[in-house]
């Protein structure tokens, strides 16, 4: 099958996957679910790539099972995180809802269906990796894996760790600041970031694999600039005030570094 046909039935197919979760969400009166969509569809992608594309069988089963493992722990914790607060919704899509009032279903339904493009445009790596026909594993293909191990080590971790402090009452009201969120106040976006990158290095062993290098330059600028941390925390400065402004004069935002000394006058 060529690479425009593998393209285009996972273009299609994505779409049609996330107009039914538009559907649902709609029905559930809850739009955080696309983020768990969106975390399952990567699985889906890589599995389907994995299965269809004509590569070396081993390198195409590796880069599905990395991803699909991936996928399936993101989706799921989202999952649990999610249909945990239902009906009550997540405090990113609240503010959408305020700023998208004038017209909030068709700005949703476009949203909705750039989350299905972007999985396709983010998944070039996975696509690329699949189709590689060398018949052994690149020093770059392994560097690859272990970045993506140690990657998915560190998110799940800090996962727990945050879902942990927040399952203690004795924490209620209080800013998670144990563990690795003692070093990063978003350890998780940072880990996920490494995944990406993990995935980039995998993909640079095999032919135009440096071309997906937009794939963690996005991811990047997505968690600093657009729905990660800016909206993340706007809500935690919302929700814990003078203490969550203390905790980002001494913790490294992003990537984990020890903590900055503060003056006590501050």
């Amino acid at each position: 099958m060529s690479t425009f046909a593998l393209v285009l039935i996972a273009t299609v197919a994505l779409c049609a996957g996330f107009a039914a979760i538009y559907a649902v969400a709609r029905r559930m009166d809850n739009y955080g679910i696309v983020d768990i969509a969106w975390s399952y569809a990567f699985g889906a992608l890589a599995m389907f790539y994995a299965l269809a594309a004509q590569g070396w069988a081993l390198r195409r089963g590796l880069i599905g099972g990395c991803v699909l493992l991936w996928s399936l722990r993101l989706g799921t914790h989202l999952y649990v995180r999610v249909i945990g607060h239902h009906p009550v919704e997540d405090g990113r899509y609240q503010e959408m809802r305020k700023r998208w009032a004038a017209n909030f279903a068709r700005k949703m339904t476009v949203f909705y269906q750039q989350q299905a493009v972007s999985v396709v445009i983010l998944g070039l790596p996975f696509l690329l990796i699949a189709r590689n026909p060398a018949p052994q594993l690149h020093p770059l293909e392994i560097a690859g894996i272990l970045l993506w191990l140690v990657a998915l080590l560190g998110e799940a971790t800090a996962d727990a760790q945050l879902t942990a402090f927040k399952n203690n009452p004795a924490n209620r009201g209080r800013v998670c600041d144990a563990g690795l969120w003692a070093f990063s106040r978003h350890p998780n976006y940072f880990f996920e970031w490494c995944v990406w990158v993990a995935y980039f290095v995998f993909a640079c062993a095999s032919p135009w694999g440096w071309t997906s290098i937009f794939c963690p330059a996005v991811m990047l600028y997505l968690l600093l600039r657009v729905t990660g941390i800016p909206l993340t925390e706007e809500q935690s400065t919302r929700s814990r005030g003078d203490a969550y402004r203390a905790y980002q004069r001494r913790v490294s935002a992003f990537i984990p570094w020890f903590q900055k000394k503060v003056a006590s006058s501050e």
